[in-house]
C-alpha cells in the first residue's frame, strides 16, 4: 500500500504545533511625539512659555527624580516636565496638554504634582535673599540705578492667586475683600524681577501686615542679617529696615521721595506681571486642591527665576497688568517712631 505522505504532513505539523513553546503577543507602544525635536524654537516658545534650551535645563535638573518605570510604555522625563509646564503655562483645563501629550487628564494632573515636587526641593537654590556682602551691594546697586533710591535691598508686595471655594467652617478666611476665595501671597523681588523671598500659605482675608509680622524674613532684617533696606507700601508698618510712601506729602522733598520710591518699588509688581505672563494659571486661578496649588505657587516661583537668571523673556506679549489679583488694604496706622524719624532723615539728606 502506497504511504499516504500528505497525512505524513499533517501528522508532522500537528507534533510541531503541539510541542512548540508558547509565543506571546508583540506589544506595540506608540512613538510620543517629542516637542524638543519636532517643533521650531518660536513655536515651542509659544507653547511652552521657555526657550528650549531653557526647558533642557529644568529637565535635566529634575529628570532623576521622575525617572520611575523605565519598562516599555513609561511617560519619559522630559514629557512630564513639558505637559506640566504647557499645563500651567496656559492656565485652562488639563485635558489640552492631555491631548498634545497623547495622556489622560487623570495622568496629567498626576504628573504636575510630580513635577512640581521634584521642583521644590530646589528652592534653596533658587529663592533667597542676597548671602553675603558681596551680594547684597550688586542688589543695592541694580536698585539705585533705576532712580537713584539709595540702600535698597527689596521690594515687598502681594498678589492674590485665585482658588475654588474651599468648604466648612474655614472657608470664609479664604475669602478676600473683593469677594472670591484666594491665597494671599508675599513675595519680595529684587530690581532684576527674580523672587528673593516667598510666602504663599496664608488665606485671602489675611492683612498683609500680619503676613509679614509672622515670617521668618522680618526676624532676619530685625536682627541685623542685612544691610539694605525693603520698600513697601503703605499697608505695612513703616520701620528703619522698611521705608513706605508718605501718606500726606507737605513738602518737595517728600514729594521727590514718594516719586523715587514708586519707581523703585515698581519692579515687584513688574515681577508679578512676568510671573503671571508666563504661567496663567497665576493669573485665571487654580481648579486643584489647596496643598497642591501651594505646592505648585512655589515651584512656579522657581521656574520664574530660572528662566530670569538665563534672561529667557516673553518679548512678544505685553507684562500682563495685576488686573483682578491685586487688592489694595488699608493703610496701617502702625508705623514706628523709630521708623518715621529714619524714614525722614533719609528723606532730608537724599532728596
Amino acid at each position: 500500500m502506497e504511504r499516504d505522505y500528505y497525512m505524513d504532513d499533517i501528522l508532522l505539523m500537528e507534533e510541531i504545533e503541539n510541542n512548540a513553546p508558547l509565543m506571546r503577543s508583540v506589544k506595540f507602544y506608540k512613538t510620543r511625539y517629542n516637542p524638543l525635536e519636532e517643533l521650531e524654537e518660536s513655536e515651542f516658545k509659544y507653547k511652552y512659555r521657555f526657550s528650549r534650551s531653557t526647558a533642557i535645563f529644568i529637565i535635566d535638573m529634575i529628570k532623576n527624580d521622575l525617572a520611575g518605570d523605565t519598562r516599555g510604555g513609561h511617560i519619559p522625563p522630559h514629557i512630564k516636565v513639558l505637559s506640566a509646564i504647557r499645563t500651567w503655562s496656559r492656565g485652562e483645563i488639563q485635558d489640552d496638554a492631555g491631548d498634545i501629550s497623547g495622556m489622560s487628564q487623570p495622568s496629567i494632573s498626576l504628573i504636575c504634582r510630580q513635577v512640581a515636587l521634584a521642583i521644590v526641593p530646589h528652592i534653596a537654590q533658587w529663592i533667597k535673599m542676597p548671602q553675603n556682602d558681596i551680594d547684597q551691594k550688586n542688589v543695592i546697586a541694580a536698585f539705585y540705578a533705576i532712580c537713584g533710591f539709595r540702600q535698597v535691598i527689596g521690594a515687598i508686595d502681594r498678589t492674590h492667586i485665585k482658588i475654588p471655594k474651599v468648604g466648612g467652617n474655614i472657608g470664609q478666611y479664604y475669602i478676600n475683600r473683593k469677594g472670591y476665595s484666594s491665597l494671599n501671597i508675599q513675595v519680595v523681588s529684587n530690581a532684576n524681577l527674580e523672587i528673593m523671598d516667598l510666602v504663599a500659605h496664608w488665606r485671602g482675608s489675611t492683612h498683609d501686615s500680619r503676613i509679614y509680622n509672622e515670617c521668618r524674613l522680618k526676624q532676619r532684617f530685625e536682627q541685623g542679617e542685612f544691610k539694605g533696606r525693603l520698600l513697601a507700601d503703605s499697608a505695612y508698618a513703616c520701620t528703619p529696615y522698611m521705608y513706605t510712601p508718605i501718606l500726606n506729602p507737605r513738602s518737595q522733598k517728600e514729594e521727590s521721595y514718594n516719586s523715587a520710591h514708586i519707581r523703585t518699588r515698581n519692579t515687584v509688581e513688574r515681577c508679578f506681571g512676568v510671573w503671571k505672563q508666563r504661567f496663567r494659571c497665576l493669573l485665571r486661578g487654580f481648579t486643584t486642591k489647596l496643598d497642591n496649588t501651594k505646592l505648585y505657587i512655589v515651584a512656579l516661583a522657581i521656574l520664574h527665576n530660572i528662566a530670569m537668571h538665563k534672561q529667557d523673556m516673553l518679548e512678544d506679549e505685553e507684562i500682563v497688568v495685576d488686573d483682578g489679583t491685586f487688592i489694595s488694604s488699608t493703610p496701617t496706622t502702625n508705623n514706628s517712631l523709630r521708623g518715621n524719624v529714619s524714614r525722614a532723615a533719609f528723606i532730608n539728606e537724599n532728596f
